[in-house]
């Protein structure tokens, strides 16, 4: 199949052959027609395999019908929230990208930045709004947004707004719309809580997984490194020295963990950054451009900041610490492997961490490869024993079991008299 199959209307044919778009992925092969149907979705597909197209695809294709080139005031007709500001502006820019031949007006909105630019924009009318949640809910309280006129709601990341206690808001936000509306749901992974949210809005819809969640890129190579906790950082550098890494995306679990990492990095030399929760949204941003145009060689990121990592030719990405949760090893080495390119995900594990990655390799089912030839392995406990333990001596035994049967005979006394 090819994307002339999907009877797409010329100018979105015209923006897809400019991108070198010919032959969909298999989310989007089953979901647009789907959506250009008009029927309720729900679309289960890991990181990297094509999800924002597979919805902006569709939805451009069915407002460019809608709207009309003499349409005078534009209204809100398709909503996409997202979890993250990244994922906004990601999103933002494919709608810009596939309806460049179209006279639909994106715009994308998240907080953390002042709202009057937003609220200028809204003002002038918009037919595709891209936003996270809080800021949705703030600027509609104000009076800035109107669904009324809405055709097509989107819930992106799904999996990932529950995950960060979004749900709340979201059932608010669906409050908003109209009964009417074709309501899309996408999610890299699909538990009995996100379920059940589809349950209770949708209306018979299809459903569509590919690239089970639990699959990993054959083009990526994995590797596992067993490595003492507190060697981390040493080993990282070392990597970085010894083996060239650059452009190299590491994942941390804690945004503190990530700014540690980052400061030791540079202690050695090495251009790196961080991005996370409590960084400005400018600095972020600032740090993603600069991280694609190979500017830093290192980003270390928290797992949600790099929802919106979205680099086609990411060589490697490290786990320093390794998550707690098996699907999002998964949707970290996502980040690379892309498009058919190859890939090389390395892991960290300290002893605490063990569990965890027998539960990874549990869902992966991955022969993972073990690099031991490295200057931390893990410290045998052991090979640390360097005397035999003094042998007990039972000659007064007696006498000191009695000695100590007075002393808390003693201490009991003292204690209740």
């Amino acid at each position: 199949m090819t994307f002339q199959d999907l009877n797409l209307l010329q100018n979105i044919q015209h923006a897809l052959s400019d991108e070198g778009y010919t032959t969909p992925t298999p989310i989007q092969q089953q979901a647009i027609p789907i959506i250009l149907e008009g029927n309720d979705l729900v679309g289960c597909a890991q990181t990297g395999t094509g999800k924002t197209a597979a919805f902006a695809i569709p939805i451009l294709n069915l407002l460019h019908r809608i709207v009309g080139s003499a349409q005078k005031r534009k209204n809100i007709r398709a909503l996409v929230v997202t979890p993250t500001r990244e994922l906004a502006i990601q999103i933002g820019e494919s709608f810009d990208t596939y309806g460049r031949y179209t006279n639909i007006r994106q715009l994308t909105i998240f907080g953390g930045v002042s709202q009057v630019p937003q609220v200028d924009q809204l003002k002038k009318g918009v037919d595709v709004l891209i936003v996270t949640p809080g800021r949705l809910l703030d600027l509609h309280k104000q009076g800035f947004i109107n669904l009324d006129h809405l055709h097509t709601l989107v819930l992106d990341e799904a999996d990932q707004m529950l995950d960060m206690g979004f749900i709340n808001d979201v059932k608010k936000i669906i409050k908003l719309t109209p009964d009417n509306r074709q309501t899309l749901l996408f999610s890299a992974t699909m538990p009995i809580a996100i379920r059940e949210l589809a349950d209770s809005f949708l209306t018979n819809p299809k459903y569509v997984s590919v690239t089970p969640i639990s699959s990993t890129a054959e083009t990526v190579e994995q590797r596992i490194y067993f490595v003492n906790k507190e060697d981390k950082r040493k080993l990282l550098y070392h990597l970085i020295r010894n083996e060239g890494l650059k452009q190299l995306l590491v994942f941390s679990r804690t945004k503190h963990g990530a700014d540690n990492v980052v400061k030791a990095l540079k202690k050695n030399g090495v251009n790196a950054e961080a991005i996370h929760g409590d960084k400005s949204q400018s600095a972020r941003q600032r740090v993603l451009e600069a991280f694609k145009k190979n500017e830093i060689s290192v980003l270390v990121a928290t797992d949600i900041a790099a929802r919106g990592i979205d680099i086609e030719s990411l060589p490697y990405v490290l786990n320093f610490d390794l998550p707690n949760i098996p699907e999002t090893y998964v949707h970290r080495i996502g980040r690379t492997g892309r498009a058919g390119n190859g890939g090389i995900s390395i892991s960290f594990c300290g002893k605490d961490e063990e569990v965890y990655w027998k539960d990874i390799q549990k869902l992966v089912r991955v022969n993972v490869k073990t690099i031991k030839d490295h200057p931390y392995p893990w410290t045998n406990v052991e090979e640390t024993k360097t005397e035999e333990p003094a042998k007990k001596d039972y000659r007064n035994t007696k006498k000191n079991n009695t000695s100590r049967k007075s002393d808390a005979s003693k201490k009991n006394k003292k204690r209740w008299y």
